[in-house]
């Protein structure tokens, strides 16, 4: 991790019925859910790029750090701290 970058955890559905961010649960998990189904990692693709375009940030800050094959991911966001991310997806 870079001096300035955050970790996330993602849970993510694939297959739905459109691209959005649900937002935080009670545990600090961001529910998000993809059109993509989870095929070839397309589901994850398209996670990084709706969760890049949310925080105004370039698709190559947004890395998938673990549970490529999971629901649960960790993602991790280079520049931003936790406080400013979440920040970020409350707008």
């Amino acid at each position: 991790m870079s001096e300035k970058s955050s970790r996330i955890t993602v849970r993510l559905q694939p297959r739905a019925s459109r691209d959005e961010i649900l937002g935080w649960n009670e545990q600090d998990v961001l529910r998000v859910r993809v059109q993509a189904p989870p095929v070839d990692g397309a589901a994850n693709a398209a996670l990084v790029q709706l969760l890049a375009k949310a925080i105004g940030v370039p698709k190559s800050r947004v890395t998938l750090v673990s549970g490529a094959t999971a629901r649960n991911k960790i993602i991790e966001v280079d520049g931003l701290s936790v406080d400013e991310l979440k920040l970020r997806f409350e707008r």
